[in-house]
């Protein structure tokens, strides 16, 4: 009887709290304004108040490590820290990036070229750890590490790529989010209408979004006469953070009032064995 009651326990546990987001609307306004506000707030620190990029990389990436590292400990889904982690990734990525393509006199182009070598490596290590691809049913230690070094490559060469449109390319702010503007809607249209796999859709959305808020925040944030509107990195980082704090205020009543339903215990995609699960474990039934 005993064995039997233990047995029924084990199987009852079958579920999972979610630690990662559902992908919705309000996942990509926030994912831009996040993106945004680090390509000003990178700026603001490395150029206007003059810190420079590897101090403010090195400032920002040790951030970084332990805001991931609370995001990682986690039991369940935290809007204000996962929003935080985001954003960091995205402020590191705008200085790293900026250090390597000018101080490091790598280029727009020669920069953008390591980081999608770097980023392909990651998804290759993603794809042969076994761990689940698919964004909203990621669960494991594992699979959430992938998941955090993905992005912080994929802001990285987001900076790049955007500099790469506005500057090499010479199609200016304005004109290169007007660009990938219409790409992302491109994207959202084949999400719907084709049966291209929707995690290749997600990720090259989740690249794109990178330099189309480093566009976006330059075209804000620049000077009249370089093709911006003139607003400043402070002003034009302080309107952001003000959205991005009210959206995630928004999410965080949302998930209170309706908590996210949990998702399978992990297994490995490779092998179907089981694996262990770091949220919080959800019995069911």
């Amino acid at each position: 009887m005993a064995v039997s009651k233990t047995r029924d326990n084990a199987q009852s546990i079958l579920f999972v709290a979610r630690k990662l987001p559902h992908v919705t609307v309000v996942f990509w306004i926030l994912k831009i304004l996040a993106t945004t506000l680090g390509e000003t707030g990178g700026d603001l620190l490395a150029q206007t108040l003059n810190v420079g990029y590897l101090a403010s990389t090195l400032i920002f990436f040790a951030m970084f490590l332990i805001a991931v590292t609370f995001q990682l400990r986690a039991r369940k889904f935290h809007p204000a820290l996962f929003w935080t982690v985001i954003a960091l990734t995205s402020t590191t990525g705008t200085t790293l990036s900026d250090l390597m393509n000018r101080t490091g006199g790598v280029g727009y182009t020669g920069g953008a070229i390591i980081l999608t070598t770097c980023l392909a490596i990651v998804f290759f290590l993603w794809w042969r750890s076994g761990q689940t691809l698919d964004v909203e049913k990621v669960a494991t230690f594992k699979g959430e590490l992938l998941y955090w070094v993905a992005i912080l490559f994929s802001n990285s060469l987001g900076t790049s790529s955007g500099d790469f449109l506005a500057d090499d390319l010479e199609f200016g702010f304005r004109q290169s989010a007007f660009i990938l503007s219409s790409i992302m809607v491109a994207l959202l249209a084949a999400h719907y209408f084709t049966p291209i796999n929707s995690m290749l859709l997600f990720w090259v959305a989740f690249v794109l979004t990178r330099p189309l808020g480093a566009t976006a925040g330059d075209a804000l944030s620049k000077p009249i006469e370089h093709g911006g509107l003139g607003w400043g990195t402070m002003w034009t980082s302080a309107a952001l953070l003000l959205g991005l704090i009210a959206l995630v205020i928004y999410q965080v009543r949302q998930v209170r009032t309706t908590p996210l339903e949990p998702i399978p215990a992990p297994v490995n995609r490779r092998t179907g064995e089981p694996e262990t699960p770091n949220g919080e474990l959800v019995p069911v039934g």
